[in-house]
């Protein structure tokens, strides 16, 4: 026992007074309640002590200092934001991979394009509420995780991978708002076009972006020989990215 006594304390002072004093409460109690009537506690009852200390101590620490700077620090920026490219409303039109036609030059044979990267980070970063834009490839990350629940959402709806394609196929040709109008839901983080040049060219962008990506999200889902749709990607179709959704 003493050696687990010692740990929770060595733990406890680690926390600071606070929580060198709640600690010492947890021994203290937790020796009087858990020493039979003997005096002398079982095993049993000391692997039990040494349990509650931990979890106690994972809780306390999350109580008094917050969230862990590591743990807040775990979103997934674009790799790709230094790289020179045209900006169209923010974003960078940058090298992917597709033979949906668009502004979009191809990328090298070879290499992993945005889309990859993006799909890539999805299920880390799909997971936070805030996300600082640290380049114009960020943009594009914003757009297509949002993009990426969007298709999830859908699949979510159709019975196999034949529905799927046509329902995804659907949705990438649907009207759909760009920055700079009304309904466009990221426009904090977007600037609006300058010219009538400018927003055709987002649109034509952001359309090529949509069609291959869907493409991309389709032989995520359906990667089974037998056309089952992944619950391991489907789980995350109701997360909201930022608390926002195209």
């Amino acid at each position: 026992f003493v050696s687990a006594e010692m740990v929770a304390l060595a733990i406890g002072a680690s926390m600071g007074r606070v929580g060198l004093r709640i600690w010492c409460c947890v021994v203290v109690k937790g020796r009087r309640l858990l020493h039979s009537r003997s005096g002398v506690m079982s095993e049993g009852r000391m692997v039990l002590l040494r349990s509650v200390c931990w979890a106690a101590a994972r809780w306390l620490s999350t109580l008094l200092r917050g969230t862990p700077k590591c743990a807040q620090s775990q979103v997934y920026h674009s790799t790709m934001n230094d790289k020179e490219a045209e900006v169209v409303c923010g974003c960078a039109i940058l090298p992917i991979k597709t033979t949906t036609r668009g502004p979009a030059p191809p990328c090298p044979e070879g290499e992993d394009d945005v889309l990859d990267e993006i799909l890539g980070f999805f299920k880390a970063n799909v997971l936070f509420k805030q996300f600082e834009v640290k380049g114009a490839a960020d943009r594009v990350l914003i757009y297509l995780t949002l993009y990426i629940t969007q298709c999830l959402s859908k699949l979510n709806t159709v019975a196999s991978k034949a529905d799927g394609v046509r329902a995804l196929t659907s949705m990438a040709h649907e009207t759909f708002h760009i920055p700079g109008d009304g309904g466009f839901p990221l426009g904090s983080f977007f600037p609006a076009p300058a010219s009538a040049r400018e927003a055709d060219l987002c649109r034509s962008y952001l359309k090529q972006l949509r069609e291959e990506m869907g493409r991309r999200v389709l032989s995520k889902v359906y990667q089974s020989p037998d056309g089952v749709a992944s619950k391991f990607w489907l789980v995350f179709a109701k997360r909201k990215f930022m608390n926002k959704a195209l």
